[in-house]
């Protein structure tokens, strides 16, 4: 179930292909304007890579070449704690940048596309899942940041450094920094660094929402996922500015390739504008392993309640 060999959008250099062997990547770039023209003479990413699908590899990287004209940060923003909405990330505009890179960067899934034959989930082939498409979620579009499968439509301006927001996101990533498989420790290992990610710095030192003010648990406990046993800590953040957000990370193991542990993050904003949080619930039950049609999946009856 590893992708198959091709050109892939290069994550140390998103304004080149490189290219894949079915098990590794080698270093091989090329432009995406003239296919076929290996660049050479950059080294290896340290931890890993992006991969898109061959299908969609030209339109992702025209949208990273406008998005790399512009400045800013894709930055998160908060709603009202009692409706319970999440977090948000920077979209299309005079100001975009990625906040998806992990203090320890791992190889990043593929981008988000909809599997054939069905408009209503977007596959992570790399990790070889798919996630439903709940109302109201779109496939990426004019986003920088590498891993994100699915965000909320249309975007707003952040309350704090300034920069576009999205009311929710969706990322997939593989983890390989470390030996750890307990998803239980992974997840409790990501949730920190999934929260300043998303609600404290960008990547290019802005605060979107004045940086976080305090975090408090909200859940956690395992869940089945895919077919698999996981496990999934959910923060409640308050920012400086904004009413902040929910932050999720569920670790599980993946079904494809190496099966390396996947790790699937959540980022809602608060209040009445912020997507509603039950759709975590949603969205981690209806992952499936890609060619599943039949819905099944052990343990649907283990996870936090919606």
């Amino acid at each position: 179930m590893s992708p198959p060999p091709g050109w892939y959008r290069d994550p140390s250099a998103p304004h080149l292909e490189r290219r894949w062997d079915g098990t590794a990547w080698t270093e091989h770039r090329r432009s995406p304007e003239a296919p076929g023209q290996p660049v050479a003479g950059r080294p290896p990413a340290a931890g890993g890579a992006s991969r898109r699908n061959r299908a969609v590899a030209l339109g992702a990287a025209g949208a990273v070449l406008v998005a790399a004209v512009v400045m800013g940060a894709v930055v998160l923003r908060g709603g009202d704690e009692d409706t319970g909405g999440s977090g948000a990330e920077a979209g299309p505009g005079p100001a975009t940048a990625s906040i998806g890179t992990t203090h320890s960067p791992s190889p990043s899934s593929p981008a988000a596309k909809p599997p054939a034959g069905d408009p209503d989930a977007v596959t992570d082939e790399l990790n070889g899942i798919t996630l439903p498409l709940l109302d109201g979620w779109v496939p990426p579009e004019n986003v920088t940041t590498d891993n994100v499968m699915m965000t909320t439509d249309g975007t707003y301006d952040c309350p704090g450094d300034g920069g576009f927001c999205r009311h929710g996101m969706v990322i997939s990533r593989t983890v390989t920094v470390n030996d750890e498989t307990s998803p239980e420790l992974l997840a409790e290992a990501d949730i920190e660094d999934a929260a300043d990610e998303a609600y404290d710095r960008d990547v290019v030192g802005r605060r979107p929402y004045g940086g976080i003010e305090s975090h408090r648990l909200v859940a956690s406990g395992p869940v089945a996922v895919a077919g698999r046993a996981g496990y999934f800590v959910r923060w409640r953040v308050t920012t400086a500015e904004g009413p902040g957000g929910y932050v999720q990370s569920l670790a599980f193991q993946s079904s494809a390739g190496t099966e390396s542990p996947v790790i699937v993050r959540y980022v809602f904003d608060a209040g009445e504008d912020g997507p509603p949080l039950a759709d975590m619930d949603r969205i981690t039950k209806g992952i499936r392993p890609v060619g599943d049609t039949d819905g099944g999946g052990v343990g649907s009856s283990i996870g936090p309640s919606s």
